[in-house]
């Protein structure tokens, strides 16, 4: 199964593309879910899109998936720079200890969810 046809990725995907169109076109913020439901799925949404990447170049592409280290790198990459540089270089970011949280949860939902051998 590709990574595009894994239910996980395709709810985590829709979720996103429907929390970002009910905000941009139809201008309803709801304010938990316009601080944290982005970040929640942003960890396997991109992580679920390198992997498809990934194994269509991958010479091993039915086994490749990525290791813990590999996803708590991507985790913390995103903590570092949305969380710590950006908010530092621009006022239109805020740093968020919970965006952080937020970005473990998801990171720990596409290991297990998403991550899988086809």
């Amino acid at each position: 199964m590709t990574v595009f046809k894994n239910p996980y990725f395709l709810l985590a995907f829709l979720i996103f593309w429907i929390n970002q169109f009910v905000e941009r076109i139809l201008g309803i913020f709801i304010p938990w879910v316009h601080a944290y439901l982005d970040d929640l799925m942003a960890m396997p949404v991109v992580l679920g899109i390198t992997l498809q990447v990934f194994r269509w170049i991958h010479p091993q592409k039915d086994r490749f998936v990525f290791t813990k280290m590999q996803i708590a790198v991507a985790w913390a990459y995103y903590a570092f720079l949305f969380e710590y540089l950006l908010p530092k270089w621009s006022e239109s970011y805020t740093a968020d200890i919970w965006d952080v949280v937020c970005y473990a949860i998801g990171a720990v939902a596409f290991y297990f969810l998403i991550n899988k051998k086809q």
